[in-house]
Order: C-alpha cells, then structure tokens, then sequence
C-alpha cells in the first residue's frame, strides 16, 4: 500500500477545507515533515468575521456578512483574493486560504495565503450600493490589511474597479495613497498590465510545457475548455495561437463545438458579451456536461468548481487535464483519473499566473515604478517555467500524480520557513 493509499476515502461531497486538508495530509505523507508543522498548517491563524450595514438606494438598510481568513504567513504578507457571492461561508474562506498558502509557495512567492468575501448575490446590487459596500467592508477590515500585512484582489464577483474603490476607502483613512494594500486594481491608479489576462495565460503556459512533456505535437493537439471567461478565453487563445485546435468552449448557457477547430478570437467571451459563446454559429451545440466527455487531447474546466466528481469520471474521455477553475475536481474524480491514468495538472499551479503578475504589481506599487505588458508577460513566463520544472523534478522523482507533485513543492517549501523561523515564544 502506498502512502497516498493509506489516507482514508474521500466521501464525494467535501468542503474546501476538507479538500484542503486531505492534500496536506497527502504531501505530508511523501516528506519528512515534523507533525507539530502539518497539525498547526491544517488550521487558519486567525478568521475575521465582520458585519457590513449597507444603505440600500431606496433609503432602507440591510446588513451583510463579510469574512477575511488568514492561513499561514510564514514567508509573507497574507494574500487572497475577496469574492462577492450568495455563498460564501467561512469554511469556504478558510479552505481557500489554505490554497493560496499553497499557490503561493508552488510559485516560490513571499506571500501566505488569505481569502475573504461578503455573502451577497452582487447582480442584486446597483453600481453605488457595491460601492457603499466596498468601501465599508475595506474599513472594517482596515486593522488586519496592509501592504506588509495582507493583500486582497478581485475574485469572483469583484473586479479591479472594487479594488479600486477599496484601495481609495483604505487610503483614506491612512491619509496617504497607498496603492499595495490591494492588487488587480486598474493601471491608472496602480495596477499591472497584464493582471486581468495572467491566470489564462499561465493556463495556456502550463498546457503547453506537459503538452511537450508527453512529447505530443501541438499542432496535433485537440482542446476543449469548459468556461470562456476571462481564464478560459484567454487560456484558449493562448493556446490557439500556438497551434493547438480548440474544438469546444462553453459559457453558463451551453457549449459550442466544431471537430474542424474554432476561432477562438472570433468567439466573443463570457465576460464580453455574455451568452455570446452559446450563441455562436457552430456546426454542433452541446450542453457543458457534454463538452467534458468529449474525444479530446485537452480538457480544461475553467469555470466553477466540482464538474469533475465521481459520476461523470468515467464518462471523461480526455487524454490530459489540465485546471483552470479553482477546485474543479472533487476527490473521488481526482482518484478515478488516477486509476485511468488520466494526469491532472492542479489548479494551485496552471492557473497561479494571478498571483503571480498580482505580486508584479505589488513590487510596482511599494516601488512605486510601473512594468510595460512586455515585461509583465517575460517575467510571468519566467516564473511559470521555474515552477513547472519544480514539479516535473518530484514527479519525476517519486511515484506520485501531478497534484501530489506540486503539493510536496509547496509543503516542503513552507515547512523549511517554519522550521528556519521556529515557534515564538
């Protein structure tokens, strides 16, 4: 029996913290990890839960719920992105942080890993009520965010104009401008060229070096992603342009597929105009169930999380996926393809390109001394590269999948801060 064999069975439905947890313990099993170490890295440093009143555009008031968790910090400043959606939970900030924590050492990035967010349905929120409600969430968290203590960025449901909105509420009170307490802000007040694009983009980086690991052509090559958002386009396109044949992409409403490739810079995407890629003038339409069990090289669910679980592993007929959604494969399904030896290129990696190019910014911002988008996108490929060859080293090394791989880079590379720094007192 293998150590990874040894961990007990996933049930299907899992938190993200329990996901969370359950990688830990599988990367702490191919390591000599001192237990005190793992035990205190299964738990948050600290969760803030917040109360946000809000005055609504009718005069009337309502209050909302708003968290902040923060993981581990070890070789950095916390970081994390702050999402707006009905079902935030602190577990879920909790579970998340603890991925950031990990993303954030694949990368080889001084940031510990943080997540937050406000449980409201945004599409129900008028344009100044999400103001009102960013600038109050950023002042009641102004005592544990900083540019040397933790730094938010847009997730889902938020954009770089909240970000800018919570920077201005931040540096407000502060009495000085202070652009670094938060990232994926537009250029003009501080933010990086290339942020919005940089998680495709990785995606499309990171397809292609284990679409040359497995020495396949790439022109050769067929790919379906699942989510033509501001990830799955770009990862898309990316990969298009190196001659890869994209044959289906998806929105929310339906996928689109052509055996013969698409043009993927004539499918307008998601965040476009939404319902465009369903609309689209395709030989074949197909609903996103469908697109993930189609005949392809590639498979890239870059859209929400758990579309990949136990009932639909089997009918999964790719060659290689690669993550571009955060959490799109529940345990049971990552265990499936492990049987199938189907590889599973992690999330935590192909998609790191966000934190990656949000840490370019906030190098930019504490400098004060903008990038050009050139420099952005070399510094990003150099980045990726480092990272992949991180990977590829233990997994080539050890009997382990691909997720397993990046989770031992990431836990050994924590585990070595903890271990130089101690326990205080």
């Amino acid at each position: 029996m293998t150590a990874a064999e040894s961990i007990s069975e996933p049930k299907e439905e899992e938190s993200a913290v329990e996901t969370a947890r359950r990688q830990l313990e599988r990367a702490a099993a191919h390591l000599d990890v001192d237990e005190g170490i793992v035990e205190r890295l299964r738990h948050p440093t600290s969760v803030y839960r917040v109360t946000i009143p809000l005055e609504r555009d009718d005069g009337t008031r309502e209050m909302f719920t708003g968290y902040r968790a923060h993981h581990d910090s070890v070789r950095g400043p916390y970081k994390g992105g702050l999402r707006y959606h009905p079902g935030v939970t602190e577990e879920e900030c909790v579970g998340l942080s603890m991925w950031m924590t990990w993303k954030c050492a694949v990368m080889d990035l001084p940031f510990g890993g943080a997540k937050g967010g406000v449980v409201v349905d945004p599409k129900e929120l008028s344009g100044t009520e999400k103001e009102r409600l960013t600038r109050r969430f950023a002042e009641e968290l102004r005592p544990v965010i900083g540019p040397m203590k933790d730094i938010p960025a847009p997730d889902m449901g938020t954009d770089p104009q909240t970000m800018a909105w919570f920077m201005d509420a931040y540096s407000m009170q502060e009495g000085e401008t202070e652009p670094g307490v938060v990232t994926g802000k537009p250029p003009i007040v501080g933010g990086s060229y290339g942020r919005e694009k940089a998680p495709g983009r990785s995606v499309g980086i990171i397809t292609r070096e284990a679409i040359d690991y497995y020495d396949w052509d790439v022109e050769d090559t067929t790919v379906a992603v699942q989510g033509f958002g501001s990830v799955g386009a770009n990862a898309a396109r990316y990969l298009d342009d190196l001659g890869a044949s994209v044959v289906a992409v998806s929105d929310v409403n339906g996928a689109i597929y052509d055996p013969d490739g698409l043009d993927t810079n004539d499918v307008e995407d998601h965040d476009e105009t939404p319902g465009m890629v369903s609309g689209y003038d395709a030989p074949q339409s197909l609903t996103n169930e469908e697109l993930l069990e189609l005949d392809v090289d590639v498979l890239i669910p870059a859209a929400i999380g758990n579309v990949l679980t136990g009932e639909n592993a089997r009918e999964v007929n790719a060659e290689m996926i690669v993550e571009g959604a955060n959490g799109p494969t529940t345990s049971t399904a990552d265990q499936i393809f492990e049987e199938r030896d189907i590889p599973v290129i992690p999330d935590i990696l192909a998609n790191a390109g966000g934190v990656t190019v949000s840490y370019f910014e906030w190098l930019q911002d504490i400098n004060r001394r903008s990038w050009c988008l050139e420099r952005v996108n070399e510094e990003l490929e150099t980045e990726m590269l480092n990272a992949w060859n991180a990977v590829c080293e233990q997994y080539d090394m050890r009997d382990v999948t691909w997720r397993d791989a990046t989770y031992i880079v990431a836990l050994e590379r924590i585990a070595e801060a903890h271990e130089a720094r101690g326990l205080w007192p």
